[in-house]
């Protein structure tokens, strides 16, 4: 695996994440489907992964990247900065822009609010899926294996409560299980596309390091904020939530630091 290229590496380091999305999953094509308490539990547990690789696996590593090109102090620091949110920023815009639609009754009104929430909630999964995948090609086209390993498995980790979720979501709305499965299938599949991206910028541009690190970072912690947490916390279910953000954000600084 080693003599494979940066990108090669990126590219299928964000696909084999991307796929613990189906994995996570098949739950529903047995009819066992846990709990809204467990799903937020495990969604908790999704936004502690990703908040630990924002930090200790992104943000950190592109501080260090920028500092060994600049000597000014605060050079590092701004460029940081600004890349965190323009990665937010971008997240933000494709939310906003980006059309509602389902796939049998095209675009959703007020009249269908349910359903709307359920998609809402679906196309922000795919649009966050983007970024990860992103990060886990940084990961790699910056530091090899070592560099990309911990993103990509502990973003699989949380990839897998993900879907599951989709899939109870379509579940809950009447969507047959084998075509809720196969659409939370589907929303892990943008995730290559990322991880190709974000390998090939950086193995190309080394001067784009920090700013890609950064700006990945930047994605997924908007979505952290704007899309899982308040998921989790809709129900009354916010404890257990909180639990499961404590767990991952530990279980990924740990696989950083082991791995890394």
């Amino acid at each position: 695996m080693t003599d494979l290229s940066p990108i090669a590496l990126g590219f299928l380091g964000s696909l084999a994440a991307g796929s613990l999305t189906a994995i996570g999953a098949i739950p529903i094509l047995f009819g066992r489907v846990p709990s809204r308490a467990t799903r937020d539990l495990s969604l908790g547990f999704a936004a502690g992964v990703m908040l630990a690789a924002s930090f200790f696996s992104l943000i950190i590593p592109a501080l260090d990247a920028a500092e060994i090109r600049y000597a000014n102090a605060a050079a590092p620091a701004a460029i940081v900065c600004v890349a965190i949110l323009l990665g937010m920023g971008a997240v933000a815009l494709m939310n906003e822009k980006l059309p509602h639609e389902h796939f049998k009754t095209g675009r959703e009104g007020p009249e269908a609010e349910s359903l709307r929430r359920v998609w809402l909630f679906i196309i922000a999964i795919t649009i966050h899926n983007f970024p990860e995948g992103l990060a886990v090609g940084v990961g790699f086209g910056s530091g090899g294996v070592e560099g990309g390993l911990p993103l990509a498995i502990g973003i699989g980790l949380q990839n897998a409560p993900e879907g599951l979720a989709v899939a109870v979501s379509l579940l809950g709305e009447g969507y047959p299980r084998v075509r809720a499965w196969g659409i939370a299938a589907l929303t892990g599949l943008v995730e290559p596309i990322g991880g190709l991206l974000g390998a090939g910028i950086i193995t190309l541009s080394q001067p784009l390091l920090p700013w890609g690190l950064a700006f990945a970072a930047g994605a997924m912690l908007y979505v952290i904020s704007h899309e899982i947490i308040p998921e989790t916390h809709r129900s009354g279910h916010q404890n257990r939530a909180t639990l499961g953000l404590a767990i991952g954000l530990v279980l990924m600084l740990f696989l950083d630091v082991w791995l890394g």
